[in-house]
């Protein structure tokens, strides 16, 4: 069924299409809400809409006294298919299905110009409406030109489909800009001074402007090296901000998906001979472009995304004003709190999950070169596995596991708390983030944690080792607690401090940069890739303190009867060298990495799960990848108004879509000047 030669727009899902489609209004519900805003009733009862009730007190466009009627008619009129200056529920319901179209925004525009409704534009009817458009009234647009003629015809009698149309409208600005261009070149040499092509690009071309750009124009004007603006140049600058997307793609080639990466333009250059629609010049002119309020001659997709016009059809919805939050140092304190509850809980989870790993780890590392009576002798990590769960059943893997569970949520916190905060500290102003940044931000949340760490394993690994002797006396943590002392609580901590700085630095630096390297493709992180990233991380980091790990094990734990004793981290070492070799120094080193590697895995995926499903916004910086790309769905577009439903609440940005995707932009105030004279 169609309706003055249009399809009826259905919202009702395809099988297999992969749409994803609004859906429509309830009729009835729909109906009351035509009926509050429609002031005519006919003689018959029928209720109508006039042209303000519409566009003014429904849509809520053109709220201004001094509103340009011309404008409100012409808008109306899609909607008014009857064209008889009213707008009956038939075509409301008709205009609400409309909306619900995918190609929505192409049909509105063909409707604003089909003035009689007969479903084509004629060469009047697109002079007539065009004639009204702002950058006609500014610089005229030549209707006798050759692209006209070749859609219209010589005698300007062939008429427009929908189809053709909107092929006709996606060229129409870009031949306006260049009869511009030929205009303003008074000499004929093919050139346009800067203030001239300002002129062009803000009155023609505006709709494809961002404020950056907007600002930078007579800056760039022509290049590096002259403001005089070729036609080539004028060309390429066009089909530069017209091909933004397309520049994206390349950058994410060359970073990967990395959006802080900095690109040369060599490397852009090199990267972008796949695309032949992309010339040298458009490279130089990005470039130019987005390096005006820098001097690295390198660009991040930042810069790119300062210069890309925004989306049209969803702009205006989409682009919510964010609440500013006042980052007092109260507000800083409360998200530190945040993250530091957050990573007690995301401790606890990994140690918990690891904690038997830990255990054989311990305990191989504390074997010694000879053996004591009754002292239980491992081969290997498998060997001493076996034997701790034979000979002391499946809860000896987790013995000490409640000091750890209590030490180790202050200790994990810290770490991830710190290494968050002085990460946002020395964060560049462009929101990247420095390599020594990273190893400092690392190495900080490694030493801010020893006075958590040292306490807790010194008891942790008194307990762990305390069943390696059979009929031993049972070991507690409390009487562990009374023997140390507060200060000897700290044994063999600046052991801790060497292996947990280095350990820090490295893994949260690797991790970062494995995070972005499976990241997709929008640089979010699915759960997943968060746990890859994290456990591959922590086998290097882990392997490379193994020494300092066993230096530490040895210092913290009581020496029994005939082994060797240790007065501190150099002296251990000298005597671990001398007495065993220079492979004791990598005892437990499997351990260490089977334990570190996916208990670090499992923290890291627990605290940033945390903070994405119990999110709190302190104004600050949000966890890399975290972030779903926001939704371009028109179905997901809140509306302006709650009473714009179905299709409807999608028409202000509809409309706005037509001046920003199209530049046609409408009058939006009466002409003072016009009224005068009238």
């Amino acid at each position: 069924m169609t309706l003055l030669g249009f399809r009826q727009a259905s919202c009702s899902p395809a099988e297999n299409t992969g749409l994803h489609l609004i859906k429509r209004a309830d009729p009835t519900l729909l109906r009351q809400i035509f009926h509050k805003y429609a002031s005519i009733e006919s003689e018959t009862g029928e209720r109508f809409m006039t042209q303000e009730d519409l566009i003014r007190n429904y849509l809520g466009l053109q709220p201004e006294r001094n509103y340009n009627p011309v404008t409100m008619k012409l808008l109306a009129s899609v909607v008014d298919q009857t064209k008889d200056g009213k707008v009956s529920f038939i075509e409301f319901q008709a205009f609400e299905a409309l909306l619900c179209s995918p190609d929505a925004l192409h049909m509105v525009a063909f409707q604003l110009f089909d003035t009689n409704g007969s479903g084509f534009v004629s060469f009047d009817e697109f002079k007539n409406v065009f004639s009204q458009m702002e950058i006609h009234q500014r610089i005229p647009f030549n209707f006798d030109c050759p692209f006209v003629t070749y859609h219209f015809g010589s005698n300007r009698k062939t008429q427009l489909s929908y189809s053709e149309f909107s092929h006709f409208l996606v060229n129409l600005q870009e031949v306006h800009a260049n009869q511009a261009f030929q205009k303003l070149d008074t000499k004929k040499q093919g050139v346009i001074n800067a203030l001239e092509f300002q002129k062009v690009m803000t009155t023609i071309r505006r709709h494809m402007l961002t404020p950056y750009v907007e600002e930078n124009l007579v800056n760039v004007a022509g290049g590096e090296t002259k403001h005089l603006v070729s036609y080539p140049y004028f060309l390429a600058f066009n089909s530069m901000l017209k091909d933004v997307e397309l520049m994206r793609r390349i950058y994410n080639s060359i970073a990967k998906y990395d959006p802080t990466v900095a690109v040369t333009k060599e490397e852009f250059l090199h990267a972008s001979q796949v695309f032949p629609q992309v010339s040298p010049l458009e490279v130089e002119i990005l470039f130019h472009l987005c390096t005006q309020d820098k001097s690295t001659g390198r660009i991040r997709m930042g810069d790119i995304d300062k210069i890309a016009p925004g989306a049209d059809l969803v702009r205006q919805q989409t682009e919510q004003p964010k609440t500013e939050v006042d980052r007092t140092v109260l507000v800083q304190v409360a998200e530190s709190v945040y993250r530091f509850a957050l990573g007690s809980v995301a401790g606890a989870t990994g140690a918990t999950a690891v904690y038997p790993i830990d255990l054989v780890k311990t305990r191989m590392q504390n074997q010694r070169g000879g053996s004591v009576v009754g002292e239980l002798m491992y081969k290997n990590s498998i060997d001493c596995f076996t034997k701790v769960v034979r000979f002391e059943g499946i809860f000896g893997l987790y013995r000490g596991l409640l000091p750890q569970i209590v030490g180790v949520a202050p200790e994990k916190a810290i770490k991830l708390t710190m290494n968050d905060l002085v990460r946002d500290k020395v964060r560049n102003k462009d929101g990247s983030l420095p390599l020594w940044g990273e190893i400092l931000a690392g190495g900080c949340a490694g030493g801010s944690q020893v006075m958590f760490t040292n306490p807790l394993e010194i008891v942790k690994i008194r307990l762990q080792v305390a069943g390696e002797i059979a009929g031993g006396p049972r070991v507690s943590a409390i009487n562990v607690i009374k023997d140390l002392g507060i200060f000897g609580l700290y044994k063999g901590a600046r052991a801790c401090f060497l292996r947990d700085i280095p350990f820090s630095a490295l893994y949260f630096t690797s991790y970062a940069h494995f995070k972005k390297y499976f990241a997709d493709e929008n640089g979010h992180n699915s759960p997943l890739s968060l746990l890859t990233a994290a456990t591959i991380s922590g086998a290097p980091a882990a392997s490379l303190v193994t020494p300092a790990d066993v230096i530490k094990t040895r210092l913290q734990v009581v020496a029994r009867s005939g082994q060797t004793t240790y007065a501190g981290v150099f002296d251990c070492a000298r005597k671990i060298w001398a007495e065993e070799g220079g492979t004791a120094f990598w005892k437990g080193a499997g351990a260490r990495v089977c334990r570190s590697s996916p208990q670090f895995g499992v923290t890291l995926l627990t605290y940033e799960l945390l903070q994405r499903y119990l999110p709190v916004d302190f104004g600050g910086n949000q966890p890399e990848g975290s972030k779903t790309s926001k939704s371009m769905h028109l179905a997901d577009l809140p509306p302006v108004n709650p009473e714009h439903i179905g299709g409807l609440r999608l028409a202000v940005a509809t409309f706005t879509g037509v001046e920003s995707k199209f530049g046609l932009f409408l009058p939006k105030f009466r002409n003072p000047i016009a009224k005068v004279e009238s």
